[in-house]
């Protein structure tokens, strides 16, 4: 590998690792000093990611993080902030789920109605957002946190009793899906069932980087990302790009819900897990913005929301796992910063250098010239 090429694969793993050194610390600074072992609660989760049964729930868990994270990651690439992947993702599922309960259709057609339902709820809740861009100029950020809330206002009124929401006890459901939409899960014995959406969510993250890296639609997608003037100036329509990538950032973000709406719990209900729009930026950040990134976040991500329960036996807060993913945030700002900086100074020292050899090949060459002429 060339020396340029090794300072790359260096840059893109300097800020995760001095984010999760950094998070460490930081964590054990605070254990310390409310009295408690800074060592014991990392080892409690390490003996807790050994069991296969909660190395089945990591997995389960690290793949819908991991579609919050990719539609998450869309957006960063155009240089648009989607902070309403969670009501993006939380109205796809309630539709979805409402569709599953009054749709029958044998399985090799329902599971597809299904997720294209999901995705076209997804992309229509972030095309709000970016009409009101590409339109009126409104902040990509400012909008999709408004619809998130509109989200969860919309699925309150659509699961009260008189519309789609069927009582089931305490709970406010959206009954039961027919079974011709479960999507079949992989089993794995007395440690439980691998959801077999994980599968579909690494297929995503294939097709992620195809797209990007491979087509002329993520090469203009790019560009327009890092400079829309200059796209515009090759031709690029910036404006569409922009509706373009929230659209289909919106459809990623409506599968993240489908891994344990098709694979578990077979219904939309109060219980319905929330947050994993907010959690996919962080997972997108500390990925940086790379599938296969993502993934080993996912991955970190979903070990320590399964790992910490078990803290809760020993004394310690499982709240101490939060603390780390919040810390891991600040981390991944201020050791990406630290990084791009230094990597600018590394590519200006190598220009200085590649300059400066020019010119001295250039005067030997004038010296070799004179000396024949003479």
């Amino acid at each position: 590998m060339k020396k340029f090429d090794k300072e790359r694969v260096l840059l893109a793993l300097a800020g995760p690792v001095i984010a999760l050194v950094a998070a460490m610390v930081l964590t054990s600074v605070v254990l310390v000093a409310s009295g408690k072992s800074p060592i014991e609660p990392y080892s409690l989760m390490f003996e807790q990611g050994t069991y296969s049964d909660i190395q089945v729930l990591i997995i389960n868990q690290a793949g819908m993080y991991y579609l919050a994270a990719l539609a998450v990651a869309i957006g960063f690439r155009m240089n648009l902030f989607n902070i309403g992947v969670d009501g993006q993702y939380r109205l796809a599922a309630m539709v979805t789920a409402v569709v599953g309960a009054h749709v029958s259709l044998p399985s090799g057609l329902q599971i597809p109605l299904l997720i294209l339902v999901a995705m076209l709820t997804g992309a229509f809740w972030a095309g709000i957002a970016g009409l009101l861009k590409t339109t009126r100029g409104v902040s990509e950020v400012v909008a999709t946190i408004m619809l998130n809330a509109i989200a969860t206002s919309v699925i309150g009124y659509l699961t009260l009793e008189e519309n789609f929401g069927v009582p089931v006890g305490n709970n406010q459901t959206t009954g039961v899906m027919h079974s011709s939409g479960w999507f079949p899960g992989i089993d794995m014995g007395s440690s439980g069932e691998v959801y077999g959406f994980v599968v579909v969510a690494v297929l995503a993250g294939v097709l992620y980087w195809l797209v990007l890296n491979r087509t002329r639609f993520g090469f203009d997608l790019r560009a327009t990302g890092a400079s829309p003037s200059a796209a515009a100036a090759s031709g690029v329509n910036a404006k569409r790009m922009v509706l373009t990538a929230m659209l289909i950032s919106g459809g990623v973000a409506g599968l993240a819900g489908m891994p344990i709406l098709l694979g578990d719990v077979h219904t939309y209900s109060l219980s319905f897990p929330t947050g994993l729009g907010f959690t996919g930026i962080t997972i997108a950040l500390l990925g940086r913005n790379n599938p296969v990134g993502i993934a080993f976040a996912a991955l970190l991500i979903a070990f320590l929301d399964k790992a910490s329960p078990a803290l809760d036996y020993k004394g310690y807060d499982k709240e101490i796992a939060v603390i780390m993913q919040g810390l891991i945030v600040i981390a991944v700002v201020v050791s990406y910063e630290a990084v791009r900086r230094w990597g600018l100074r590394r590519q200006q020292q190598r220009v200085g250098e590649e300059l400066a050899a020019a010119a001295s090949a250039a005067r030997t060459n004038d010296s070799v010239k004179e000396v024949a002429a003479r």
